[in-house]
């Protein structure tokens, strides 16, 4: 089973939750990078790993002739119910189901580094961009610039042994994206970061959009579900206010912008 498909699985088990009660709160990373995309109104753009289809509502808002691919069917799914004049696919971002040259701008939110090769995902990217287009990858920024980061060790610390991979913080560090970004042939134009906080109403709207993710969904598998909610609740008391909700105010995105040659 290649990478893709074991990221589909994980990331389709409750795309409902993921997609109404994670993904807007990254509302700041699509407006900056749609903002980059410098595309108008009847334009293509590809959505590159497009989740449960928010950054697709909103290039369709501008639009935006709209084309998403994710790994997850069930994600797919949901996206196409929200933005029904868009075209979405089931695919694999190394290995992308379409012509050269086929779209204006090419969109990655969050995407890149789920990919086994992310350099053959971002070629990928270049192959069908029009030459000039814009190619916008967005992902966490640096650890110390990111709170969720305890999220993260919690369950990293909560399983018997490291995943496999370089881990959420992978290709944050300083100009190592931009270096995969060259490497694949593109020309990197700039660099920039947006802070997306994340407010949960109760404990139990975090834990569900948690364990949402396809991360913690491969974490729940390894040491069962109310270790890993134990866990996650437990890295949550330091973000809890007085009304039972869980605010984590600090969470910078990274995005770069470049062109296909």
């Amino acid at each position: 089973m290649g990478s893709s498909s074991i990221q589909g699985e994980l990331w389709g088990q409750v795309p409902q939750d993921w997609a109404l009660l994670q993904e807007p709160m990254h509302r700041p990373l699509w407006e900056a990078m749609l903002d980059e995309a410098m595309v108008t109104s009847g334009k293509r753009i590809l959505d590159a790993g497009c989740g449960g289809g928010g950054a697709c509502v909103m290039a369709a808002e501008r639009e935006l002739q709209v084309i998403g691919l994710d790994a997850a069917k069930g994600m797919i799914l949901f996206a196409q119910d929200r933005v029904p004049d868009g075209e979405f696919r089931v695919g694999d971002i190394e290995d992308l189901p379409y012509e050269n040259n086929a779209f204006d701008a090419v969109f990655a939110a969050n995407s890149i580094q789920y990919a086994a090769d992310p350099v053959t995902a971002l070629g990928e990217f270049g192959r069908v961009c029009m030459p000039g287009g814009r190619i916008v990858a967005g992902l966490l920024g640096t650890p110390d610039k990111v709170e969720f980061r305890a999220i993260f060790s919690a369950m990293l610390d909560a399983l018997p042994e490291p995943p496999p991979g370089a881990g959420p913080f992978g290709l944050s560090m300083p100009g190592k994206l931009e270096s995969l970004f060259e490497e694949a042939g593109l020309t990197v134009l700039k660099s920039d970061e947006v802070n997306c906080p994340l407010h949960y109403p109760d404990s139990e709207t975090f834990w569900r959009a948690m364990a949402a993710g396809g991360p913690m969904q491969g974490a729940m598998r390894v040491i069962g579900k109310e270790k890993l909610k134990g866990a996650m609740l437990e890295a949550a008391k330091p973000f809890s206010l007085s009304d039972g909700s869980i605010t984590i105010q600090q969470n910078v995105f990274k995005y770069v912008v470049a062109t296909a040659a």
